[in-house]
């Protein structure tokens, strides 16, 4: 087998054995826990610009099925593992996790104690890596002298507006980075989906007539996006039910007066404990999250926070005082990961009913 070598800006070097392409690649380097999902993680475009370290030490042991990939195009830059094993579960014993990545020139590194990467990770923070076949001092050069894109958004995000129709209430679906979990939650609740690019305007969104509106999730900080896309949401809010996640959430508390902070590490994983405020219950979520809303900058007399999370005490949902809006940092579609918090899609939809009775006048 191939050797080649993930190295880290801050000068260390992790060798390993090649599978998927031999391509060089320089992402943000992030660690994922969780157990199982690897195909969802992979395609999910979250991790665009991003390599993934696998904590999961076996990764390729369950194949990869048509129904569960988040994105078509997945834009991850690279996958760590610990353990890989090249099975190929689909009908005709084709696909396999080496072979997928191949065809989506992702290279990928096996044979790496990827536990210690994430103890390294917890210890210096974030930071960029890149995957090559020669750890020497002009690798090193060409990492520290790439800069990654702050243009996440527009790079993932779908160019045209495109439908996904059913015979129920009419959502339109904002995109900046969406994945797929989050269109078959809606539709398991017969919605009638528009998709439409993350710069659309309110007008624009509003001429579909919806019965609600989805800020989906998508990679890279919400600072990088312009001001018309909170202008937007402030003036949907108004009219229709709203539901962020993740990057959407973020966004909503930003057009609402709050502030954003990058973590000093991301969470990446399916275990993250949860406390919903006013029921007490706690439970598990999925996370992809590299920001986190501001809690003393939330302006209290319009929002208040709903979720928090038990670990770090991070703002994890909130909701407008005055309209049906609201939105969880979480992944409520465990996609994968626990399903714990998918009740937050039938209050969604409960929101657009009750609108619906009252002939779009009252909530």
């Amino acid at each position: 087998m191939t050797q080649r070598y993930l190295i880290l800006e801050d000068g260390s070097a992790y060798a390993g054995k090649a599978f998927g392409s031999l391509a060089t690649t320089t992402g943000e380097l992030v660690a994922n826990s969780t157990m199982n999902g690897y195909q969802e993680i992979i395609s999910n475009q979250i991790y665009h610009n991003q390599i993934i370290v696998f904590t999961q030490t076996s990764i390729g042991n369950t194949g990869l099925a048509q129904n569960a990939y988040e994105s078509v195009l997945p834009t991850a830059k690279g996958v760590i593992v610990r353990e890989y094993e090249n099975l190929a579960t689909d009908h005709f014993k084709r696909i396999s996790l080496d072979r997928y990545l191949k065809r989506h020139k992702i290279p990928g590194i096996y044979d790496v104690d990827t536990r210690q990467i994430r103890r390294h990770l917890q210890q210096k923070g974030n930071m960029k890596a890149s995957i090559v076949d020669v750890a020497d001092e002009h690798a090193f050069d060409q990492l520290h002298a790439t800069v990654l894109t702050n243009q996440q958004v527009a790079q993932v995000a779908t160019p045209k507006p495109y439908p996904n129709p059913d015979e129920g209430a009419n959502v339109i679906v904002v995109d900046f980075g969406l994945k797929s979990g989050i269109l078959r939650e809606l539709s398991k609740r017969d919605c009638n989906i528009t998709v439409v690019p993350w710069n659309s305007t309110s007008e624009t969104i509003l001429d579909l007539d919806p019965d609600g509106v989805v800020l989906s999730t998508g990679p890279g900080a919400p600072g990088n996006l312009p001001e018309s896309v909170l202008q937007m949401i402030r003036e949907v809010q108004t009219q229709v039910p709203l539901f962020g996640i993740g990057l959407g959430h973020e966004l909503f508390a930003m057009a609402n007066g709050a502030k954003i902070s990058q973590l000093r590490v991301e969470h990446h994983g399916s275990n993250h404990p949860i406390r919903e405020i006013i029921t007490n219950e706690i439970f598990f979520s999925g996370q992809e999250q590299g920001y986190a809303v501001d809690s003393k900058s939330i302006d209290h007399a319009k929002l208040f926070i709903t979720h928090i999370d038990l670990v770090n005490g991070t703002v994890q949902g909130l909701r407008h005082r005055d309209y049906p809006a609201f939105s969880v940092q979480f992944s409520p579609d465990g996609a994968p990961g626990p399903k714990d918090s998918v009740g937050l899609f039938d209050d969604f939809t409960e929101f657009m009913a009750r609108r619906r009775d009252n002939n779009g006048d009252e909530y």
